[in-house]
């Protein structure tokens, strides 16, 4: 169990990553360490209570956009994350705010700095194909993070490292060890910004396209041997766009 919980915290610590720096940045940030600490001991909790058994502990809502150029190329990909109410009052806690339970863009700022920072080493649970071929993703832009209603929404954008003309992009979202779990808004969860008109796209939820997600729940064993790796690819959120 001890070195399920070592290896998830560190290889897949998708929690850490959204709300909290590593190690190494606690010293530049003006959060306190006990927070990052009490999250490390929140995470430990979760795992200790569920067993050594894949299954997500933050949950994500997402929209998704798709950013087009005026030459018809695509640019990019803009989302907006939405964290489940446990997950959102827990990353708020110690936050300074003028207003208690109410934090301005300003106020969350260095907190979203941490969170796309982090995201990097999980290649921001995006995976983008174009014409086929996986593209390259550039480091987010014009990214923040809001709170409403108690929950707590980061908003990114992730340019293509070279915008191009597709007339097949496949993006999925997902977590490979599906410590978070993805899904898709109920109502409009994707657009298409400034496409051209003959574009069309379908969204595919897991189980959907043909895919059956695995309700079985693998143990310690099955992670330690590396063949869990990848297993959240099959919880995979996709949004598949043809253009003529």
């Amino acid at each position: 169990m001890a070195a399920l919980l070592t290896r998830k915290c560190l290889l897949s610590a998708s929690l850490g990553a959204m709300v909290r720096p590593r190690r190494a940045d606690w010293g530049r940030l003006v959060r306190p360490m006990t927070l990052s600490l009490r999250l490390l001991l929140v995470v430990t909790a979760l795992f200790a209570a569920t067993g050594a058994r894949a299954h997500p502990h933050v949950w994500v809502t997402m929209t998704s956009e798709l950013v087009y150029a005026p030459d018809g190329s695509v640019t990019g990909v803009r989302h907006a994350w939405t964290f489940d109410d446990m997950f959102s009052t827990f990353a708020t806690q110690g936050l300074e705010s003028k207003e208690k339970g109410k934090f301005t863009r300003e106020e969350l700022a260095p907190l979203a700095q941490v969170n796309v920072e982090s995201l990097k080493d999980f290649d921001y649970f995006t995976v983008a194909q174009v014409n086929g071929k996986k593209t390259d993703l550039n480091a987010p832009v014009d990214y923040w993070l809001e709170f409403t209603d108690g929950l707590l929404t980061l908003h990114f954008t992730l340019p293509f490292k070279t915008p191009v003309k597709a007339q097949s992009l496949n993006v999925e979202m997902y977590d490979p060890s599906w410590f978070v779990d993805f899904s898709f808004a109920p109502k409009d969860p994707v657009k298409l910004v400034n496409a051209p008109s003959a574009c069309q796209f379908a969204v595919l939820r897991p189980g959907e396209g043909g895919q059956i997600a695995s309700k079985a729940q693998p143990g310690e064993a099955f992670f330690n041997s590396g063949a869990g790796s990848n297993y959240g690819a099959q919880f995979a959120n996709k949004i598949a766009v043809k253009c003529p």
